[in-house]
Formats: structure tokens, C-alpha cells, sequence
């Protein structure tokens, strides 16, 4: 067997959840623990290796990736580029916003940022997230909102975009984004833990800036107004993700008598039980299992009712 079925990896993190991932992965709840980072080569930010993942024989993914790169990620890749966590909302995320790969480059030594995207695979009737500002705002005016921590002002000035389980949506670096309570979703990212909160105060946290100072921390932020034609641009129509995302990532949902190609990837099974075949691995899958899957495994065929979301670099 080639394909890793893994366990959860819930690092602290400062919100609740509501038990969604636990009642998803069939597993014990772990209180205020409501991310999974799945298959994961990312420190927490400042407290690694916190946030990473480990294999059954305890090495971190990490280790073994850096001792044989080839079998994990193929002849053509030197990581993963890609972090994936399940995230379960439960309560309000705090407004938020994740540096570009310039901006990451420039200030945090680092050649990743964190453009983003959600996959929702459940959510209340009436959930929402807030994405992006409806109007243009001034430095100052966004300056004066975070100093002062003047939260409602900021959230009146977003877009309220509702969302219901299948949905799948494109964050960009920059854009301003407050994930609402209600919420269990699949998300895949960059590599990183970089961001910068513009609220903090209600979350028992002394400030959010990534050690840069508020001055430079929000030269980050996408301030431009959004509007909903913009903002609809950020879905998927044929597919589950925009191409704006390909840059960055991929996310691809199979089903029965799918193919998943050769490559490092990271599988989310979001409803049914099947299996997954191929070459090395006849593997049983079922809602809730979370798999790695290296370059090794070569192409896989899925069979039976799963349904699995594939995310990759």
C-alpha cells in the first residue's frame, strides 16, 4: 500500500469549533481544536512544528519527503506547495487577510503567500461568509477601523456572500475575508500560516500583524471594492474552481469510475464509501477519511459511492 489513510491533526488554534469535524471523521471531539491539517508540511506560524503532520511510523511528512522527494512528490517538485485543513466554524471567524507571494517574499522570507479556497461541505441554512469590501476604503480609514478595533464598521463595509454545502469559492491573497459560524469546510491553500487580522480584540489576541507593525502588515490588504459580479467571479462554473486558482492549486471533485492522475495529492471523502484502486493500493473509503497520496501510487480509480475532493499543487 502506497496510499496513508491519516489520522486528525488538530493543533490549538484561538476560535471554537462545534464538533463538525470529530462528528465528520467519526472520531473523539477535541475541545477548541476545530481545524484538521491534513497531510501537512506547515508550521503553525512562530510555533512549529506545531501544525505539522506525522506518518504511522512517527516521522513528520516533512522528514520523509525531504529523504526521498522523488517517491512523494515525483521527479518535478522539491515540496508539496499545497496545505490542506478541514475547518469547522463554530462561531465567526475574525476578519482577516493573507499576504501575496510579493509581499511574502519581501517581508516574510518566504516565496509562498496564502491565496486560498473553500470547499463547503456543510452548512447551516442561513450561512454566510464575508468576502472582500463592497465599496473602496482609504489607507487611513482602514488604518483608523484596526486601531481602534471598530468592528462593526469593517464588517458593514464587506460583501455578505451566503453559502450552502458543494459550494466552492476562490480567496485571493489580499482580499479581506471572514469566514461565518455554521460552517464545515474543506480548505486548500498555500503553504503558510501568514495572516494578518484587521479584528482581534473580540478573540483574546493582542494583535495579528505577523511581527511587521500594523504600518506595513496592512500594505497587504486588498482595498478596492468588490462587487458581486466580481465577487461571482470567484466560483467555479464547469469546474469546481476558477482558473484564477491554477496558479496556485487545484481542487477536483470524483466520483465513481473517476481516474485520479499520477502526483503528490491530498483526498477529502466528503459523503459515500467505496474504494480506491490502483497498481499498489485497493484501499477502503468512506465519508471523512482524509488521504496522502504520493507520486508512487501512480493513477488511482475510484469505485463504488465516494465522493472525494483531490487538492494538489
Amino acid at each position: 500500500m502506497t496510499v496513508i489513510t491519516l489520522p486528525a491533526n488538530q493543533p490549538e488554534t484561538f476560535y471554537r469549533g462545534a464538533g463538525r469535524i470529530a462528528s465528520f471523521r467519526n472520531v473523539p471531539a477535541l475541545e477548541d481544536r476545530p481545524e484538521d491539517w491534513v497531510g501537512s508540511t506547515t508550521d503553525r506560524f512562530g510555533l512549529g512544528p506545531s501544525g505539522q503532520s506525522s506518518l504511522p511510523d512517527g516521522r513528520l511528512l516533512a522528514e520523509a519527503i525531504a529523504a526521498e522527494p522523488g517517491w512523494w512528490l515525483g521527479p518535478d517538485r522539491t515540496d508539496t506547495g499545497v496545505l490542506v485543513k478541514l475547518l469547522d466554524a463554530g462561531q465567526r471567524l475574525p476578519l482577516h487577510v493573507h499576504p501575496d507571494r510579493s509581499f511574502a517574499t519581501a517581508h516574510l522570507a518566504s516565496p509562498y503567500g496564502k491565496t486560498e479556497a473553500w470547499v463547503i461541505v456543510s452548512a447551516r441554512d442561513d450561512a454566510f461568509v464575508h468576502l472582500g469590501f463592497a465599496r473602496d476604503v482609504e489607507a487611513d480609514e482602514l488604518a483608523t477601523w484596526v486601531a481602534g478595533q471598530k468592528t462593526d464598521e469593517m464588517l458593514a463595509a464587506t460583501n455578505k456572500v451566503p453559502v450552502s454545502a458543494g459550494d466552492a469559492i476562490l480567496c485571493p491573497a489580499g482580499l479581506p475575508h471572514a469566514i461565518g459560524d455554521g460552517i464545515l469546510l474543506v480548505e486548500v491553500q498555500e503553504p503558510t500560516d501568514f495572516s494578518v487580522l484587521l479584528e482581534y480584540e473580540g478573540f483574546g489576541l493582542a494583535d495579528g500583524h505577523l511581527n511587521l507593525g500594523y504600518d506595513l502588515a496592512l500594505q497587504c490588504v486588498d482595498r478596492s471594492a468588490w462587487s458581486p459580479a466580481r465577487i461571482e467571479q470567484l466560483r467555479g462554473t464547469d469546474r469546481l474552481l476558477p482558473a484564477a486558482a491554477d496558479e496556485f492549486f487545484s481542487a477536483t471533485r470524483h466520483r465513481a469510475g473517476d481516474r485520479l492522475p499520477q502526483g503528490f495529492g491530498i483526498a477529502v471523502a466528503v459523503s459515500g464509501e467505496g474504494t480506491l484502486t490502483g497498481e499498489h493500493d485497493t484501499l477502503p473509503v468512506r465519508r471523512g477519511d482524509t488521504l496522502l497520496i504520493p507520486y508512487a501510487a501512480g493513477p488511482l480509480s475510484v469505485d463504488g459511492q465516494v465522493e472525494l475532493i483531490r487538492l494538489s499543487a
